[in-house]
């Protein structure tokens, strides 16, 4: 398992949008062997609620997600399976 990105993740996601819940998972050893996962980088699952998204469409909140991540989604990740909701719609 690859905690410090799995820290890592979790820190951007708090820094930029101050979650009531977070859930990160890394799931890269379900995918060994698989053509994205041979560089290296990750998959993993991101579960997120946060006032941030109130008024944001699905796609806005995950390209939100993605831009908190930065370069980490170039370098660090090859997968993001993302549930992004504000509170009381999860």
């Amino acid at each position: 398992m690859s905690v410090p990105r799995v820290e890592a993740i979790r820190l951007r996601l708090v820094e930029a949008f101050a979650p009531v819940e977070l859930e990160v998972i890394d799931d890269s050893h379900r995918h060994a062997g698989h053509a994205g996962a041979r560089d290296g980088r990750g998959h993993f699952r991101v579960r997120i609620v946060s006032a941030a998204f109130a008024g944001m469409a699905p796609l806005a909140r995950h390209r939100a997600v993605y831009a908190a991540l930065g370069e980490m989604m170039r370098n660090e990740i090859h997968a993001l399976q993302i549930e992004a909701y504000p509170p009381g719609a999860a």
